[in-house]
């Protein structure tokens, strides 16, 4: 199985898998920064067997000086991963509207949370609808599941690392937003607008678009250009943690397994004032 295969499902494929008889578990992870809700998206109508799992509440923790979308608490997520009916070793395919952040969220946080087996839908519910693939409205009632929540599976960065990744030269800290917001002419979501000082902008339209990422020698070109070496360090932030975790997905496409998330992202990093601020277009500002 290529690496590719092991993130992305597309959406014929996923097709066949639903029709085994133990098929991958499916988690409807649809999701808007400002509403409406997801699950009335869900409501309306969803992959058949899948089952509607809320990013804010049961993937995240609660926001706070921690970031808008912070870790969730290990347990917690035990819970809501079961009741999914997420089994130990069991393949997982989580899908969103079709942007590809939440679903690659919840990607990132069940591979976090140390279950491997776990693949986005490649173009989300609107590639399910575009290949003719039927839809459903009955909720299910899975069988409980008995998945394991071990975390730290995947690396994250705390604001003090983000800043020493960013500082040292030595690696590079990615800022995916889009780059009004890295140069802080615009803040449309926190109380602060700029960068973290050293980081690199490459905004998310730099290596996914519509929620479908370009061939792995394509993404590495992308991420070379943006200063990510082979054998650099290298981590990702956005706003809360959510764009930026689709793009440690980009660059595990690109053969870059060992990319960071810095989860609090700008959230965490404007929460206290005595963190410096860049502006401008440059890593310095």
């Amino acid at each position: 199985m290529s690496a590719t295969e092991d993130l992305l499902v597309e959406a014929d494929r996923l097709a066949v898998e639903l029709g085994h008889a133990d098929p991958p578990a499916l988690l409807d992870v649809r999701w808007r920064l400002a509403g409406p809700p997801g699950r009335d998206d869900y409501a309306a109508g969803h992959l058949p067997g899948a089952v509607f799992v809320d990013l804010d509440t049961a993937l995240c923790g609660p926001p706070g000086p921690a970031g808008r979308h912070p870790l969730p608490d290990p347990a917690a997520l035990q819970v809501a991963l079961r009741a999914a009916g997420v089994r130990a070793g069991h393949p997982v395919v989580v899908y969103d509207g079709g942007d590809g952040m939440a679903a690659a969220r919840a990607w990132w946080t069940l591979r976090w949370a140390g279950h491997r087996r776990v693949r986005l839908l490649h173009g989300g519910f609107p590639a399910w609808r575009a290949a003719g693939l039927p839809v459903d409205t009955a909720v299910p009632t899975p069988a409980g599941g008995d998945v394991e929540v071990r975390p730290g599976a995947l690396p994250v960065l705390d604001a003090a690392q983000a800043a020493r990744l960013a500082a040292s030269g030595e690696g590079v800290l990615l800022d995916v937003r889009a780059a009004p917001r890295y140069r802080g002419e615009t803040e449309p979501v926190d109380p602060v607008a700029g960068h973290v000082p050293g980081a690199a902008n490459l905004p998310a339209g730099g290596y996914v678009a519509d929620g479908r990422f370009p061939a792995a020698e394509v993404l590495r070109r992308r991420f070379a250009a943006a200063g990510v070496g082979d054998d650099r360090p290298v981590g990702a932030y956005c706003g809360s943690g959510v764009t930026a975790a689709q793009a440690v997905l980009a660059l595990h496409l690109a053969g870059r397994a060992d990319a960071a998330l810095y989860v609090g992202s700008w959230s965490n990093w404007v929460a206290d004032p005595s963190r410096p601020v860049a502006t401008g277009a440059t890593p310095g500002g």
